[in-house]
């Protein structure tokens, strides 16, 4: 859920065109989901974890990318065919 919900919030970032609501952002999106025991910390490697932290040095909109396509990644390999395989699913596709 958390990785759906980070996704989402990157792609409302990309929307953002005042550099200090772009900043403001950023700040919130990396407490609630990149920190180290953020809220709802997504789970990324160390390496993109550092390039997103460097990225915010200076936000712009390419500053969440790396993670943003690994967490992507990391969905279409466990959360679709999650999704697909549930009970849920099996229901609506009747």
């Amino acid at each position: 859920e958390e990785n759906l919900e980070f996704w989402l919030a990157c792609e409302d970032y990309k929307k953002i065109k005042s550099p200090a609501k772009m900043a403001e952002k950023a700040k919130k999106i990396y407490e609630e989901f990149i920190q180290t025991e953020a809220p709802k910390e997504v789970n990324i490697d160390h390496f993109t974890k550092d390039i997103t932290m460097k990225n915010l040095v200076e936000p712009s909109l390419s500053s969440f990318d790396v993670a943003q396509k690994r967490i992507y990644a990391l969905m279409e390999k466990d959360s679709l065919p999650r999704f697909v395989r549930s009970e849920f699913y099996q229901e609506l596709i009747k």
